[in-house]
């Protein structure tokens, strides 16, 4: 009966006392099991919401969203991107989820960078938008472009992005798997060594326990010294990684994590 769920942390779960999505019968208790309805993101960028009514996550255009129940203007179920499950304002929706065919690969466009489309969006250009499949090679790159980009806690797009918005952004740009939280990130690949770390190598620093919906900070290295990462009143920047490593162990971060894709 666990082992199902033991591949979803507990925040990810479409359930709660009263109602769990239809997936779940038999898995977790609930008043009540229902089946989901796909949405799609309609507007350039919408945010998810926590019940605690604090932001952790967001949709791009075209990313679908799995609806499980509606109240007040708002609907709650899970974004199929990173499977995080919170709140989401109704209007931000249409229903239904088309298959795209191209996704934005510029960071300047007038939706975000991985923003999902059908065929054309408006105010987009043709030179903005690259296959669905088609993938840029070096995650670091994509990182680098959006250096200046200011840092919020819970966004995860070119217009704004937290640090592991940030990373998860790059690797999806790539092609490769982009879990939301630090956590799940230090999970990714291989565990590289503190004395050999690479460009494109991701580095993560888990966060002590507390009442925060965050699980750590993470970045990708430039080279064998620098990072980049978003990091509050700071935005997206380069720094040394020893003077980060530093700052955050002084600040209760256990001692950086390298994984290699």
């Amino acid at each position: 009966m666990t082992d199902r769920l033991d591949l979803l942390p507990p925040g990810d779960r479409l359930a709660r006392p009263d109602l769990a999505e239809q997936a779940l019968e038999g898995l977790v208790r609930a008043a009540a099991y229902r089946a989901t309805e796909a949405m799609s993101c309609r507007v350039a960028v919408a945010d998810v919401w926590s019940d605690g009514g604090e932001r952790i996550d967001q949709l791009l255009h075209g990313e679908i969203f799995d609806v499980l129940d509606r109240s007040e203007g708002r609907a709650w179920g899970r974004a199929r991107r990173d499977g995080v499950v919170g709140w989401v304002v109704l209007d931000s929706l249409s229903a239904g989820a088309a298959l795209p065919t191209r996704r934005v690969a510029a960071v300047d466009a007038a939706l975000p960078l991985n923003a999902l489309v059908v065929e054309t969006a408006e105010g987009v250009a043709d030179a903005d938008l690259a296959p669905i499949g088609t993938f840029e090679r070096d995650p670091v790159s994509v990182a680098e472009r959006l250096l200046g980009r200011p840092h919020e806690l819970g966004a995860r797009s070119s217009v704004s992005t937290d640090c592991s918005g940030l990373v998860q952004q790059a690797l999806l740009a790539c092609g490769l798997p982009g879990p939301r939280r630090s956590d799940a990130q230090a999970e990714l690949g291989r565990a590289v060594s503190a004395e050999a770390p690479a460009r494109g190598d991701l580095v993560i620093w888990l966060a002590p326990g507390g009442d925060h919906d965050w699980t750590g900070h993470s970045a990708l290295m430039i080279d064998a010294e620098r990072i980049i990462h978003a990091t509050g009143g700071k935005g997206v920047l380069i720094e040394p990684l020893a003077e980060v490593e530093a700052r955050l162990t002084a600040e209760g971060f256990a001692t950086a994590i390298f994984r290699r894709l």
